[in-house]
């Protein structure tokens, strides 16, 4: 486990972003303090995920669900792409908000129930994320550069179509890498729908 800060200094979204990347981690999650224009106006807790139906959505839902039967009320999981932090990350990530900062009720459970709330989210985590995550993963190649600018063009080119996508530093290139797969056969799925798409596809460990 790494954190991206342990004392009271500001990193900037797009630092957060790099520190991660940099770091190779399989998961980011970052807990915020959400706001209200009024106070006691909102309450409740929400995860933010860059987009539907990805790796990063089911482990926000966990997370969610866990702080929900803790005793937030229950705001959702939200795609929010426009958020640094969730789409220059290259694992899935997930930003939770852990109840309003302005809202009475959930600053109170947030100052007198914080390790029991704490527990709550690390249930969500070890529930979403499976006990041999350090196995195998697969993705598919589908661009090799040189230029660290290209491998952006093509991954947020890919991004728009919806597909989950890192860019990998493998000296002296830059490789695009879309999908996490957890088996062989979900790779050579999702091969084949890259290759009805128009790329050139390679399936490499992810």
């Amino acid at each position: 486990m790494l954190y991206t800060r342990t004392t009271d200094r500001y990193d900037s979204p797009f630092e957060k972003a790099q520190i991660a990347n940099r770091s190779g981690a399989d998961y980011f999650i970052s807990f915020h303090r959400n706001s209200g224009t009024n106070p006691n106006t909102y309450n409740g807790t929400q995860a933010l995920v860059y987009a539907a139906d990805t790796e990063a959505e089911r482990i926000g839902e966990m997370i969610n669900q866990e702080l929900v039967d803790f005793g937030f009320q229950d705001l959702g999981v939200v795609e929010r792409p426009g958020l640094v932090v969730l789409r220059r990350t290259q694992m899935p990530a997930v930003l939770m908000e852990l109840g309003f900062i302005n809202n009475d009720m959930d600053n109170q459970m947030f100052d007198q129930r914080f390790d029991e709330m704490v527990d709550a989210i690390v249930t969500g985590v070890e529930q979403a994320i499976p006990l041999d995550s350090s196995a195998d993963r697969y993705g598919v190649q589908v661009g090799l550069f040189r230029h660290e600018s290209n491998a952006e063009y093509l991954k947020e080119q890919l991004e728009s179509q919806g597909y989950f996508v890192t860019v990998r530093r493998d000296e002296p290139y830059y490789a695009v890498v879309v999908g996490r797969e957890n088996t062989l056969e979900d790779a050579k799925a999702l091969q084949d729908q890259l290759r009805q798409d128009g790329y050139d596809t390679l399936v490499v460990r992810a």
